[in-house]
């Protein structure tokens, strides 16, 4: 069988490129649609600033006259700058399992790649960690969380075949809602609150949340440089994300921390997962999807957490306790089961002891993946 390779060049191609994955998926429980008209933007140099400032290629695998799978390559040039390296990056790798498709996908992406005078490959990686990164490793049979990847197995074979190795893991963590809030987490945010000049603010409604947004991220500016694959945001980019993510955030598990001058130096965002509904609505929001996915955020018994950070200046003084004790008040109060931690760098043990303290057990690893070129 043969292997035919394809730039995505046309509307119809891109309309092929976003629409694959659930074909390739069809039979795939645990798989969950993207939301298609958030995809159509993402994918857009025009409305996607993060085009602005990388190489990108779009490819399509044809074999027998079908489709059979999809990657994209990436070249952020600040980051490689940032970091003094040569790396080029593939995400959104989709294929058929038939053997050769993915393999030669991946092989486009490291000719490309050195075409452009790279010198590693890494991925699952997109434009910053914002993106889906890492391909599954472990944790098949559980529920996809908004921004996670979900693949199949036999992708990781192919990918060790072709001489990849680890570059980095990352780590999700499952938590069971306490029936009551830990003592040790209730002494230490009692400490916080006497001994500490700040306020935690709750919100009840979305549009209280707007004047917090540029501040939000230019705090996440400031604390994430360690983070792999970060990227600092521009103001479009905030506003981007932003217009992104605003619609299906909850208020109720929004945390902001606030100094004596008011002043942001911490914050908190989770909110229910939305997966199901999105399944059930396929992907699409019109012209009943929508409804689909409001249930699903009524019912939903998992929450997701999404963004985090504490000003370096204000760690170590337990307001990290006072947020944890809040947004646990909020998932019990709203009926809540069990909060799905994201993603965690492997080696953020600060984190993670965190999680393991409140009895957080991993149920699903993810692998960025790294190759010489």
């Amino acid at each position: 069988m043969s292997v035919r390779i394809s730039l995505v060049t046309t509307r119809s191609d891109l309309r092929e490129f976003i629409f694959l994955p659930e074909k390739i998926h069809r039979d795939h429980k645990e798989w969950v649609h993207p939301l298609y008209a958030d995809e159509f933007r993402f994918f857009s140099p025009v409305k996607n600033p993060a085009f602005h400032n990388c190489d990108t290629v779009l490819a399509l695998a044809h074999t027998d006259k079908q489709v059979s799978g999809r990657i994209m390559g990436i070249i952020n040039h600040a980051s490689n700058e940032r970091n003094g390296q040569l790396h080029a990056r593939f995400c959104f790798l989709e294929a058929y399992p038939d053997g050769e498709t993915a393999g030669a996908l991946i092989a486009f992406a490291e000719e490309w790649a050195r075409q452009k005078g790279m010198q590693k490959l890494v991925g699952p990686l997109g434009f910053s960690d914002k993106d889906p990164q890492g391909m599954m490793t472990e944790g098949f049979d559980q529920l996809p969380v908004i921004a996670t990847n979900m693949n199949f197995p036999w992708l990781n074979d192919i990918l060790i075949e072709r001489g990849y190795e680890k570059e980095i893991d990352l780590v999700s963590y499952l938590v069971r809602v306490p029936e009551e809030i830990p003592p040790y987490l209730l002494k230490t945010c009692e400490r916080t609150e006497r001994n500490t000049h700040v306020t935690i603010t709750g919100f009840g409604r979305k549009k209280d949340l707007k004047p917090w947004i540029i501040p939000i991220f230019r705090l996440i500016n400031e604390t994430y440089q360690p983070i792999y694959g970060f990227m600092p945001l521009s103001e479009t980019e905030m506003k981007e994300l932003a217009r992104r993510y605003m619609p299906v955030l909850d208020p109720r598990f929004i945390k902001v921390v606030t100094d004596k001058d008011h002043r942001l130096v911490a914050f908190l965002i989770a909110m229910p997962e939305l997966s199901n509904g999105i399944r059930q609505a396929r992907g699409r929001l019109w012209p009943f999807g929508w409804i689909h996915i409001l249930k699903e955020a009524r019912r939903s018994r998992l929450l997701t957490m999404l963004l985090g950070a504490i000003h370096p200046g204000h760690r170590g003084k337990g307001i990290d306790a006072l947020m944890a004790v809040r947004l646990l008040e909020s998932a019990r109060k709203a009926g809540l089961s069990h909060i799905d931690s994201h993603l965690v760098m492997e080696g953020n043990l600060r984190m993670r002891a965190e999680y393991e303290r409140i009895g957080g057990t991993i149920h699903k690893r993810f692998r960025i993946y790294a190759k010489t070129l």
